[in-house]
């Protein structure tokens, strides 16, 4: 009886110890699956950034913003009166109710005159000006028949003359292709003066001036000329002083031949006619008085020659005539939709089912359909982006005039790579785009980092992954050009009022051409925008030095200054390069794919 128990006892003891086995073999090969499948990959992207899930749902349209515009969130008519006429306008283009107008004419049958002759009577009428309907081209030239008068009001007597261009935006003032502007009895310098600027989306550039002195010789040359003509001053310190009697004997001892010097006065005299003649070379432009050259003015970036759509001339001066020749005969901007390539190549990639690294959020305008394209063909093409990684889109309000928001609904649903606002462009609210994209960043495709730029900005997306890539994940951060204890300016064409902004310095804040957030920064702003919370400052990029400040007093914010996030224009070595046209686009985009060291383009 106890063999045969024992022998039963060790039959299920064999049995217990072949299951356990099994069982221990079954556990022993999800361990493996486990280690060796599983475990690397949660840890590899926990280091990237944290797994996403559920799957990213998309927006019932993507072409519309999923920002939700209250007209009376705000304490705002500016605000109110925007967003009812966009909600108009949008419902109107929704329902097919609106057509752009069809041309039957095409671009080269449309030609443009090549010279046009204005009187003086016929000019002022006209509000001062003269619309040159092609803009201009190499060796096109303006005169002017004018006389400066003498000035009434004031004790300075000025004029000015400017090569302007059409608005872009609403609200915006249209802008100085070229600024000519002599100063008979000087200024601060009280001697007279010339200053030449430009000023692109209400942002005036560095003035050159000419105050008598020649361009000295190390200056660069426009055409071979110099900047600056030399003209007699009339005062003590003038080059133009008569030597002494010993220096006369020394120079003739050694045998040095006295050089006559030919100097002319200050081109300009109140009550005497002048005959002023502006031509466009091939590096910039050259001003002559009477025959005799005073200055030339090379081209800035931004500007191209069929831009100067219009001359202005105002302040103390009476105009004969005005005449200008040897103009183009068709515009290139006749038609702003020719530029748009409808070609599957520049589509966006879809957007991907989890989270991307960044997002690159892009304010641009209605009517700016050759500086989209540009950036479409140029750094756009970037590997990350088109395997989207990284998202791009353009930012763009509605537009006053109908047609053109027929035309920019059609851009965006062919070319997928533009969010409309629905409200009415104006300057002072470019800040509810700059929310759609922190709330598009953040919501519809949840990126990692959020970065904003314009549509004029040349990224360099590889140098923006390396920087927030070598920032911890769990870190917020605002990376850019960073502005400290910047003041706001209580007078002129950048005033701020003390109600606007009571404090007498600005908090940190990045230029607007190019910043990057961190993703929770983005978040806050969105929910704050949602409760009615936000302050809406009418500087885009000030806002968001305020937003933040706002966000660093419960979380700590790292600020990252780096001036290779350029405001103006480009340098060597940039991340972003700011006022770049569209052919400096393809340009700089070329050179990166020629050479991995950022260079700048000086081509208009």
């Amino acid at each position: 009886m106890k063999r045969g128990r024992i022998g039963k006892l060790d039959t299920i003891l064999s049995f217990t110890r072949q299951r356990s086995t099994q069982l221990f073999m079954v556990l022993g090969f999800f361990y493996i699956l486990v280690v060796f499948l599983e475990i690397p990959f949660v840890f590899r992207t926990a280091q990237e950034r944290p797994l996403r899930l559920p799957p990213l749902v998309r927006p019932p349209n993507g072409v519309v913003s999923g920002l939700t515009l209250n007209d009376t969130a705000f304490d705002s008519f500016l605000y109110q009166s925007a967003c009812r006429a966009g909600r108009v306008l949008w419902a109107e283009l929704k329902s097919g109710n609106v057509q752009a107008p069809v041309s039957k004419l095409d671009n080269k049958s449309r030609p443009c005159p090549e010279s046009i002759w204005v009187s003086g009577p016929e000019f002022f009428s006209r509000g001062r000006s003269m619309v040159i309907p092609c803009g201009l081209t190499l060796g096109s030239h303006v005169t002017v028949v004018g006389e400066p008068l003498r000035a009434q009001r004031r004790k300075k007597c000025q004029f000015m003359m400017e090569l302007q261009g059409l608005t872009t935006v609403e609200g915006e003032e249209p802008p100085r292709v070229l600024h000519f502007n002599p100063r008979l009895k000087g200024d601060w310098s009280g001697k007279p003066v010339i200053e030449l600027n430009t000023c692109y989306r209400m942002h005036w550039g560095t003035a050159m001036r000419c105050d008598g002195w020649k361009s000295r010789a190390g200056e660069d040359t426009v055409d071979g000329l110099v900047k600056c003509e030399k003209w007699i001053r009339g005062d003590d310190g003038d080059r133009h002083a008569v030597e002494s009697k010993a220096e006369w004997w020394l120079k003739r001892l050694i045998g040095r031949t006295k050089r006559v010097a030919v100097d002319w006065p200050f081109p300009f005299s109140v009550n005497k006619l002048f005959v002023l003649t502006l031509s466009a070379g091939l590096e910039g432009y050259h001003v002559y008085v009477d025959g005799r050259h005073v200055t030339s003015f090379p081209y800035r970036t931004g500007f191209t020659l069929e831009d100067a759509t219009g001359l202005i001339l105002s302040g103390d001066i009476s105009v004969r005539s005005v005449f200008a020749a040897s103009l183009p005969l068709v515009h290139p901007n006749i038609s702003s939709q020719q530029h748009l390539e409808f070609s599957t190549r520049w589509r966006a990639p879809s957007l991907p089912h989890f989270g991307v690294e960044l997002f690159i959020g892009i304010l641009s305008a209605g009517n700016h359909f050759a500086e989209r394209m540009a950036v479409r063909k140029s750094w756009m093409q970037h590997n990350s982006i088109q395997s989207s990684k990284v998202v791009a889109r353009f930012f763009v309000a509605l537009h006053p005039r109908k047609e053109i928001n027929v035309e920019l609904k059609k851009e965006a649903e062919y070319f997928g790579d533009i969010v409309i606002v629905p409200y009415v462009d104006n300057y002072d609210l470019v800040v509810l785009k700059t929310v759609a994209i922190c709330e598009y960043g953040a919501r519809t495709v949840s990126a990692d980092y959020i970065m904003k730029g314009d549509d004029d900005t040349f990224i360099k997306v590889d140098d923006v992954m390396t920087r927030v890539r070598n920032v911890p994940y769990s870190m917020s951060f605002y990376i850019g050009n960073i502005n400290y204890r910047h003041r706001p300016m209580r007078h002129g064409k950048w005033a701020v009022t003390y109600e606007e902004w009571p404090e007498e310095e600005y908090p940190p804040y990045a230029n607007g051409p190019g910043y990057i957030l961190s993703s929770d920064i983005a978040s806050y702003i969105v929910s704050e925008f949602e409760v009615h919370k936000l302050r809406l400052f009418k500087m885009e990029d000030v806002s968001m030095g305020m937003w933040v400040e706002q966000f660093n007093r419960t979380k700590a914010v790292y600020y990252f200054h780096s001036l290779r996030f350029c405001q103006y224009g480009c340098v060597e070595g940039y991340v972003t390069a700011h006022y770049q046209s569209p052919r400096q686009m393809m340009c700089l985009w070329d050179k990166l794919q020629m050479q991995t060291i950022p260079e700048c383009c000086n081509m208009r």
